[in-house]
């Protein structure tokens, strides 16, 4: 438990964990771009790329399930409710399982407003379509997996959850290389990895939050005060599923952020499909760079996600010596962190795009527009440790607020006034939009602590 005097190290006993596990999201995004990437052919790639923007867009769209269940989480935990914990758990479950199966019915009309947005060439658009229609069918496991890693965190059960995502990114690489390199299955062996991996990783998510959950002794191993509503009954717990009225705080948190996380990802499509709507070459080598810059955004994310667990607790105990010590501790390694990216990216500029392709063309391009790249960390390491704060400290109407004002009054218009200048362009707006985010953040930030207003409760909507 973090206390007035914590230190780096107790602070990186929970943060280093979830930094762990979140690098390992875009592993299998990443040795999927590198095996594609030296096929020899830059169809797979750029079918891939295009396939995976769409899949992301239709469930990465509903990742605030793990961000609304980590910050209700650390919350009821600060708030002393185990009983409160296990119920967020369910619900949250019971909210990922019917969502993920309206994307599985729905999934044709899904796909085409996907292909409408995100238009491969020509050459690629049956390996995407195809890539696809593989994918798709993880949904609820991806939705389910969400929920789980967001309920481990928000308890602060960091290994748990580096274990969990170390598993199914794990054995995504592994059969990344059987089915790609072993059975030749190219792009659509790699959808068949994902699928795999993302429903043995919800099957083993299931069996450590359940024993977790019926252990009355969470918080002991925690080390804090096990005073508060410990168990819920079985009989309970149901009736609570069944009353549509107690999901009403998950449907605020999550509302808002199911807005700030659509206009994020469509940030992302609407980046990927610019790039389609010029050469093949230059979608692959976007498609390389945004590896890179997921790279740092998932490994800055881990600081992201431990200080929102923290500030949730913080704000569940009424200790705001605990938040703004969390929020110290948190900005200072952010900086760290983009800055060692920054320092790698300019240093190995080279070296880092001959690990994903061979393809001189693609290279070539990759190394051209590395450098903006290159600036985005410094840019945007503001944005992403205030988003865990504003989460745990439940500000998420401001998150949707301004990731609204960055994409629609900066993003677009930039693009929109900068179209002559291509690719240079469209890297342009991309790095205002994340200049853009830090400098509302912050700014919001100032404003709320010179009114006090981090330990008001969160208003009703």
């Amino acid at each position: 438990m973090l206390t007035r005097s914590t230190t780096h190290r107790q602070f990186l006993s929970i943060a280093l964990p979830m930094v762990l596990a979140a690098l390992a999201s875009p592993l299998p995004g990443i040795v999927d771009t590198a095996m594609l990437g030296h096929l020899g052919s830059v169809d797979y790639l750029s079918a891939v790329a295009a396939g995976s923007t769409i899949i992301g867009l239709l469930i990465w769209s509903f990742s605030f399930l793990r961000m609304g269940t980590t910050a209700t989480t650390a919350r009821a935990l600060g708030s002393n409710d185990q009983a409160h914990c296990q119920l967020l758990l369910a619900q949250s479950l019971i909210l990922a399982a019917v969502l993920g199966m309206a994307i599985v019915v729905f999934q044709k009309p899904l796909f085409w407003l996907g292909f409408m947005l995100v238009t491969p060439p020509e050459q690629s658009l049956a390996l995407a379509e195809t890539y696809t229609a593989i994918r798709i069918f993880a949904a609820p496991a991806i939705l389910g997996s969400f929920c789980i890693t967001g309920w481990l965190i928000g308890i602060q059960k960091a290994k748990a959850a580096l274990a969990l995502m170390l598993l199914v990114n794990g054995l995504n690489v592994g059969l990344d290389f059987f089915f790609i390199i072993h059975l030749d299955m190219n792009s659509e062996g790699a959808a068949w990895a994902s699928l795999i991996a993302e429903y043995a990783g919800l099957l083993v998510g299931l069996t450590i939050v359940s024993r977790l959950a019926l252990a009355t002794g969470f918080r002991t191993e925690l080390g804090l005060v096990n005073t508060g509503k410990h168990h819920m009954h079985k009989d309970h717990l149901i009736t609570e599923l069944r009353q549509l009225s107690k999901y009403r705080e998950l449907f605020i948190v999550n509302r808002h952020l199911l807005v700030r996380t659509t206009c994020l990802i469509f940030v992302f499509a609407f980046f990927t499909a610019q790039g389609a709507k010029q050469t093949a070459a230059i979608l692959a080598a976007n498609a390389i760079l945004m590896q890179l810059f997921f790279l740092f955004a998932f490994g800055l994310d881990g600081f992201a996600h431990a200080a929102e667990a923290l500030s949730g607790q913080a704000i569940g105990e009424r200790n705001e010596a605990l938040f703004y010590k969390t929020c110290e501790l948190a900005a200072g390694w952010g900086f760290v962190v983009a800055s060692l990216t920054t320092s790698l990216y300019l240093g190995f500029d080279s070296t880092i795009i001959g690990f994903f392709t061979n393809i001189e063309t693609v290279s070539a391009i990759a190394g051209e527009y590395f450098i903006w790249l290159a600036m985005v960390p410094l840019t945007a390491v503001i944005s992403f440790v205030l988003d865990g704060i504003f989460l745990g400290a439940g500000k998420t109407r401001s998150m949707q607020n301004i990731m609204l004002v960055c994409a629609l009054t900066v993003f677009l218009p930039t693009w929109y006034l900068t179209r002559d200048l291509g690719n240079d362009g469209l890297w342009l707006a991309f790095l205002l939009f994340m200049a853009a985010r830090t400098i509302l953040m912050a700014t919001t930030f100032w404003r709320v602590s010179q009114l006090g207003g981090w330990l008001i409760e969160v208003p009703a909507p």
